[in-house]
């Protein structure tokens, strides 16, 4: 039986795991410096959080366009998140704004992708890849 990875679900996995790190796990795990354990303020966390929702991301945008529907609006969509994710970086006062508006955005360039790549002629069982 063949597996086949479905990158966009694999966006959004990383895109909610981002988010749960970033909203929640501050409340959560307050009390971990008293241990010298600091994974909330981690900038190297952080950044590498950020890197890896767009790598992910970009491979998974990339192959819908380039095997399935063609459309710019994902990629916009996905840019635009990543770019409250860096402001969200340099703007601290205001990070949790930022953070939504980035969830929402990249979430839903994931769901257009994933949609568009479905209703693509080439989602037909007709068709070979």
């Amino acid at each position: 039986m063949k597996y086949k990875l479905n990158w966009d679900v694999m966006g959004v996995a990383t895109s909610i795991a981002c988010a749960i790190h970033c909203a929640f796990l501050p409340v959560l795990m307050a009390s971990l410096p008293v241990f010298g354990i600091d994974i909330i303020n981690n900038i190297y966390f952080e950044w590498g959080m950020i890197a890896l929702a767009f790598i992910v991301g970009a491979y998974s945008l990339y192959h819908g366009y380039t095997k399935h529907h063609h459309s710019f609006l994902p990629f916009i969509l996905f840019l635009t998140g990543m770019l409250f994710l860096v402001l969200k970086q340099i703007y601290h006062n205001n990070q949790y704004w930022f953070l939504a508006i980035a969830v929402v955005c990249i979430l839903t360039a994931h769901y257009k992708n994933y949609m568009l790549c479905h209703k693509s002629q080439c989602s037909s069982p007709h068709h070979k890849h």
